[in-house]
């Protein structure tokens, strides 16, 4: 009933659309020819008589011509873009550019690792993830290479200028990113394309092929923008002396790593979200269990990587300073610095949703979870850090208020928006959220190995004394210089680190034949958890775009900091939020085509058209069906659809 109801009401909404398709045409044909300029008409002189007023528009027109051919070729420097500007079109473009970059690099990350896991276990389940994830890809790639060339050419007419000087310093490196690009796109659809076709060693290695040619041509890009903000490798004028200083700035490495990280973080909540979008459409247990599984395995994936990216975000800061405390200081102390009060509420959120997904988690399997209680003791230690890595250390006051207070900074809050408290919080919600997931690991399981109270003895004392050693350093912070309480970040990070790992390995061994006490129940979850991996991903994305801002708009009114001076009508720093309502308007048309890309990839699992007798109308088909078919009942009630599945 339904699928004739659809059939109705495309039949009648497609005769609708095209007339008004029409009609719009034609209004907008009819607009433009009106308003199209036309010159007036004269007689012609041979039928008028000659007269001074038409000897004067002659030697006018002569006059117009001779000056125009005199003009000289004068290179624009900049040009505008019609009603958003030409800095508000290049942002936005570049926004989605780098968002779809990020995808389809991050993608084949852990596709092959998935595809590695699945060919070592035999586990056709992995094959058959790594497959979907890679079918995300195909649209994806062609949104990219489409958003590329639209930058491109925006930054050509609208900055020619600036575009030559880049061209000029960095033309030795075009031809190997186009190379890589052709590369790129033979790998992709090859392995895509190719799934089941060839040996499976032959297709991992089309895999590290694709994985190893991406992150050439982003390694390559990120070259270019690096030198942007640390120029190196130019004199003071920007003559090239050096193309490897210029490429190896001192920005260049940290932006690498970080991006790579942030990128699989990215991507791996992009593809979550798409399972979740699958789950919630699923009508068997099946599919819901498939995508229940998939969905957790993109968190996974971006949790995962999103652990040790506030480390190589602490890098590139460094290397900031490095370069310039100027820049240093205008990110963290100046116009930049209420972003990463932003940044610090996002980053929150992120870790409180990641934390409550884990927690629905462990209602997947059967049985009571008494490690579930714990959760909540968690969630409150990482609320607790939220607060104190999201308080400022000035606020925006009154006069009155200010007087109350004895000065902007707050008498007792004030203490907590200085970097050692920041640093002592962010690692602490590291080590909660990393716990965390080992709690959800542990879920229905017993460990029956000999040394199991050893073990776990080892990992609590492990986690207690990170706990200790990056609480301690951040209160001894307080008492010592900022040259030395800066340094106090490094050992803090350490010993993160150390104990994550550590940690890891002594839980691989001591649950390796570990006793179930429950099947795990995949798709026997609440929708709702669907809904927390979809704003896992908005607020990634959201995040990406207002971090992506601050690192260009640290430049200010250079667009080579130091070199190139931006002498546009757009040399200005926008207002917080302006740039917070660019992004959002950016966050917003990227999860329309991301929406785009999941609905065109749904379609591969669809049912092909097969015409029945019903939806025939030639009258040769009509006597064919009539008469072949009509003495076969059970063909005549066949659906008028049938499909393959893969």
């Amino acid at each position: 009933m339904n699928g004739t109801m659809n059939r109705k009401l495309a039949l009648v909404l497609g005769p609708v659309t095209g007339v008004l398709m029409f009609a719009g045409v034609v209004l907008i044909a009819t607009f433009l020819t009106n308003r199209e300029y036309a010159q007036p008409y004269r007689a012609p002189a041979a039928v008028v008589d000659p007269t001074p007023r038409v000897e004067g528009v002659a030697a006018e027109a002569a006059d117009a011509e001779a000056k125009a051919k005199a003009t000289p070729y004068a290179e624009a420097e900049y040009r505008q873009f019609p009603v958003i500007g030409s800095r508000v079109a290049v942002w936005a473009v570049s926004q989605l550019h780098l968002l779809f970059a990020a995808f389809v690099l991050a993608v084949p990350l852990f596709a092959i690792i998935i595809e590695i896991i699945g060919y070592k276990t035999g586990d056709l389940r992995y094959d058959r993830l790594a497959h979907e994830f890679t079918k995300l890809l195909s649209v994806s790639f062609s949104l990219t290479a489409t958003f590329g060339a639209f930058l491109t050419f925006l930054l050509i007419a609208l900055y020619p200028k600036f575009t030559n000087y880049l061209m000029s310093v960095f033309s030795p490196t075009f031809l190997p990113y186009v190379l890589l690009f052709f590369a790129e796109a033979a790998f992709l659809y090859t392995y895509y394309y190719g799934w089941g076709k060839f040996h499976p060693l032959v297709h991992i290695g089309l895999g590290i092929g694709l994985n190893l040619v991406g992150t050439g041509i982003m390694l390559i890009a990120n070259s270019w923008l690096t030198f942007m903000t640390s120029p190196a490798g130019v004199s003071d004028t920007g003559a090239l002396i050096s193309l490897y200083d210029a490429v190896y700035n001192f920005t260049w490495m940290p932006i690498n790593i970080h991006r790579i990280i942030a990128n699989v973080a990215f991507g791996g909540s992009v593809a979550a979200a798409y399972a979740a979008f699958k789950f919630l459409q699923a009508e068997t247990d099946e599919e819901r269990a498939h995508y229940d599984w998939m969905g957790y395995i993109g968190n996974f994936v971006a949790i995962l990587a999103f652990l040790p990216l506030p480390f190589a975000g602490y890098w590139l800061a460094k290397e900031i300073y490095a370069f310039s405390q100027t820049l240093g200081l205008t990110m963290m102390g100046g116009a930049f610095s209420w972003l990463f009060i932003i940044q610090a509420v996002l980053i929150g959120n992120l870790f409180l949703a990641a934390n409550y997904y884990l927690w629905l988690g462990m209602g997947r399997v059967e049985g009571r979870q008494p490690l579930q209680k714990f959760i909540k003791y968690l969630l409150i230690g990482i609320a607790l850090c939220f607060a104190i890595w999201a308080t400022p250390r000035s606020i925006l006051a009154t006069v009155s208020e200010i007087r109350a207070m004895g000065g902007s900074t707050h008498p007792m809050l004030g203490f907590l928006g200085v970097m050692s408290a920041k640093n002592t919080a962010v690692n602490i919600l590291i080590l909660t959220t990393f716990m965390s997931f080992l709690l959800y690991r542990r879920t229905g399981k017993i460990a029956t190995v000999a040394w199991a109270k050893t073990g776990h003895a080892a990992q609590l004392t492990i986690f207690a004394a990170a706990a200790f050693i990056v609480i301690f350093l951040g209160i001894y912070g307080y008492f010592v210089e900022a040259t030395v309480r800066i340094g106090l970040s490094v050992p803090q990070v350490s010993s993160v680190l150390i104990a994550m790992v550590s940690i890891t390995i002594i839980d691989v061994f001591l649950f390796r034949r570990a006793k179930m006490t429950g099947d795990v129940r995949w798709g026997k979850i609440p929708p709702i958890s669907q809904y927390v991996l979809i704003f896992i991903a908005v607020t990634f994305t959201w995040l990406m775009g207002l971090m992506g801002y601050v690192r260009s708009g640290l430049r200010q009114h250079w667009h080579v900091y130091g070199v190139i001076r931006d002498t546009s009508p757009d040399a200005f720093t926008p207002t917080l939020g302006f740039a917070t309502q660019v992004v959002s308007v950016t966050v917003l048309i990227f999860f329309v085509l991301i929406g785009f890309v999941f609905w065109i990839t749904s379609l591969h699992d669809r049912p092909d058209f097969v015409p029945s007798a019903k939806t025939v109308t030639h009258p040769g088909a009509d006597v064919v069906l009539g008469g072949a078919l009509g003495h076969q009942p059970g063909i005549a009630r066949a659906s008028h659809f049938e499909g393959r599945t893969q």
